[in-house]
């Protein structure tokens, strides 16, 4: 893994760095898909569970693939690397750890944060790994699987900034992602902000440098990736929110989360998620980490005592 070493080339170069929530150059709507193939090493089919042809697991085996929608542009999770033309990042290897169990090959799309459940509706993706909150609103939608991460919201802001937490954001320019959750959460903690709603978090991360916004809130990992980018940015005020990060899946598809589910517990258990931990977020934000245990109905708790 390269981790995020060829980031800062990439935006000196005026490469691909950031794109979008899940927006590369050429940006994605709620009926369209951009994106690549990663290339990862697949558990041989002849040695994966064999599920039955008419089930979704069944026509993926038989497609050879499995089509996962991810960050493009939100490092540590998910970006894509101008270097190679693969995606890379914590999301990613989720990802593949579904894929080879199921003894198919990840294919990675694009998915914006205001397209992850019409991907899944209809059937862009088959599985979407997408920094996405486990939400009320959002199980009554599409199926999720128990945790794989907990974020925690957080607010950013330029050198010189007297921003000193969420309770300063009222009159200020503050960016987030379109149908995401801080979209509702800002409204709620900092009613009197102004905020910029945009397609992806690389906007956000444009409009904060050049001083179009004062601010940008998200997750703090999300946040994290911009500041090793540009380390004049910082992390003001106590954390807003704990965002719990699960795989979103096609509604009722019970067989898919369950899968998904025994995956996750499997990679918690034998310490593969505290190595992808270390690779891709601790190294970075020096703070341990600790696979999260708790279900989808807890994590909706979680997000209503926000």
């Amino acid at each position: 893994m390269q981790g995020l070493r060829w980031l800062g080339v990439a935006l000196t170069v005026g490469a691909l760095a950031f794109a979008g929530c899940g927006d590369d150059e050429e940006p994605t709507s709620g009926s369209g898909a951009a994106g690549g193939e990663a290339t990862t090493e697949a558990t041989p089919a002849a040695t994966a569970e064999k599920f039955a042809a008419d089930t979704s697991l069944g026509k993926i085996q038989a497609k050879g693939e499995i089509t996962i929608g991810v960050k493009f542009d939100v490092p540590p999770f998910g970006i894509k690397n101008p270097q190679s033309g693969e995606v890379e990042g914590f999301d990613i290897e989720m990802g593949k750890a579904v894929a080879a169990k199921l003894g198919v090959k990840p294919k990675f799309i694009e998915a914006i944060s205001d397209n992850r459940i019409p991907f899944l509706e209809n059937g862009t993706a088959d599985l979407i790994l997408s920094t996405m909150t486990i939400n009320e609103e959002r199980v009554g939608q599409i199926n999720f699987s128990d945790p794989y991460f907990i974020a925690r919201g957080r607010v950013l802001v330029p050198e010189g900034s007297d921003i000193t937490g969420v309770a300063d954001l009222g009159g200020k320019n503050v960016c987030t992602a379109l149908g995401s959750t801080y979209e509702a959460n800002l409204k709620k903690q900092a009613p009197d902000a102004k905020l910029k709603l945009v397609d992806s978090y690389s906007e956000c991360f444009e409009l904060v440098q050049n001083g179009a916004v004062d601010a940008v809130s998200t997750d703090d990992v999300i946040l994290t990736g911009m500041i090793i980018q540009d380390p004049t940015l910082s992390l003001v005020g106590d954390q807003l929110t704990q965002e719990p990060y699960g795989a979103g899946i096609k509604k009722d598809d019970q067989e898919m989360t369950d899968f998904v589910n025994s995956t996750f517990q499997e990679i918690k258990d034998n310490g593969t998620w505290m190595k992808v931990y270390d690779e891709w977020v601790g190294k970075y934000t020096k703070e341990p980490g600790e696979p999260p245990t708790i279900g989808v109905d807890e994590a909706v708790e979680l997000v209503k005592n926000n």
